[in-house]
């Protein structure tokens, strides 16, 4: 019977020693995430729209310091931002904005609940994230795409219905509005759960609704939007691994994506090359995007005999 591993050979271990030859030291630095995602979750939305019997009673339940779903901070000031909803309609097809003012003129447009009628009684729904806070193709879907019993929907389909167009901006709020401070992360995951643990609404990267282009709608964005960031580096070498977060507050969004260097050494020809690594910064502001990528120098050392 031939035996179930064949001998070691000379190129075999040649081949070890070169890989356990190689060391090497790198910084690695994670893409930032928005906490604004973290002060909206699009989940816990989608179940109050769904809920709600109008987009007036679906704006007041959405900022409802009580119910809590909505805990975004844009500017940084420390206390919750307004959301205003404005709709836009076309050819059967509905975006409802949720859009924050900043200032005057300053808007920044957050997300978008968009429906479509497909069909008698039939209609695709979605929420999709704005891109600046929650990244590309960010969207909440039914689980079940039979949506036309829910109040909202009979009733933006009504033979006679007017878009919906908050009146509110800033210094012009509703009377059972006030300012209140915003919360912690953990204390609005906490408070919001009883929306999001349901399984009524689940995450996709596909979009559902196809006919938004009909709608001419063009995302605002505000440069007083701050972002915070949390960026882990991870350093790596002979010392061990070492593991840091830095959280930062900066306006628009900026992404930077950095490969260490690295050191290889041949034991078979005594040659060690090392090679600087690479940086790669986008920066977005607004709808501009900008990037950089930045290379490192390979050298190569000969081993003195």
């Amino acid at each position: 019977m031939k035996p179930l591993f064949a001998k070691p050979t000379p190129l075999l271990f040649l081949l070890v020693s070169y890989c356990l030859g190689f060391a090497q030291e790198d910084v690695t630095i994670v893409a930032p995430t928005s906490e604004a995602a973290e002060g909206l979750n699009l989940k816990a939305v989608s179940e109050l729209f769904k809920d709600s019997e109008t987009l007036a009673a679906f704006e007041r339940a959405l900022n409802d310091p009580e119910l809590g779903i909505n805990n975004l901070d844009l500017d940084d000031d420390g206390e919750v931002d307004f959301i205003r909803v404005v709709e836009k309609v076309a050819d059967g097809t509905h975006v409802i904005i949720l859009q924050v003012p900043l200032a005057e003129n300053e808007f920044q447009d957050v997300a978008t609940i968009e429906v479509e009628k497909s069909g008698e009684d039939e209609y695709n729904m979605q929420v999709h994230g704005n891109e600046v806070i929650y990244g590309v193709d960010y969207y909440v879907a039914p689980a079940s795409v039979h949506v036309h019993t829910w109040p909202l929907i009979t009733w933006i389909y009504r033979p006679v219905y007017r878009p919906y167009r908050s009146v509110f901006h800033v210094g012009f709020y509703p009377r059972w509005w006030r300012p209140h401070r915003h919360v912690t992360i953990n204390t609005y995951r906490t408070r919001t759960a009883r929306w999001t643990s349901r399984s009524t609404f689940h995450f996709t990267k596909t979009t559902r609704v196809r006919s938004v282009h009909k709608i001419n709608y063009k995302p605002r964005f505000s440069t007083l939007v701050k972002k915070k960031t949390s960026v882990t580096y991870t350093t790596s070498g002979a010392k061990g691994t070492k593991k840091v977060t830095k959280t930062t507050s900066s306006r628009g969004k900026t992404t930077t994506v950095k490969k260490g260097a690295s050191k290889t050494t041949n034991k078979k020809t005594g040659k060690t090359t090392v090679k600087k690594g690479t940086k790669k910064t986008t920066t977005t502001k607004g709808a501009k995007k900008s990037t950089t990528r930045k290379a490192g120098k390979k050298t190569t050392v000969k081993k003195k005999n």
